[in-house]
């Protein structure tokens, strides 16, 4: 017999399928999954989009816990929680 999730964690789950099914948070992913950690700076300036937009995006998946920041003096890094969303993006791309 096969376990079935807890409601809870599917409800995490979708959370977060939620906050990652966006094209700027899923470059956002891959990005970080190439290199991380990166600043709010160093990931708008890549992705070519504009810093309140990166901000934006990087609140909603920091929200979802998809990503984990920490704090170097003045400035805030980002990298991602775990490898689960980087496989979830290289998932994708092998479809497309």
């Amino acid at each position: 017999m096969v376990a079935t999730p807890h409601l809870k964690s599917l409800e995490r789950q979708t959370e977060q399928l939620r906050a990652i099914a966006h094209p700027i948070r899923l470059s956002i992913i891959h990005l970080l999954g190439k290199q991380s950690p990166l600043t709010v700076t160093e990931i708008h300036q890549t992705l070519q989009i504009e810093q309140a937009a990166a901000s934006h995006h990087l609140k909603i998946l920091r929200q979802a816990d998809v990503l984990k920041p920490s704090r170097k003096g003045r400035f805030s890094y980002y990298e991602l929680a775990d490898d689960t969303f980087t496989r979830v993006v290289e998932l994708l791309n092998q479809h497309y």
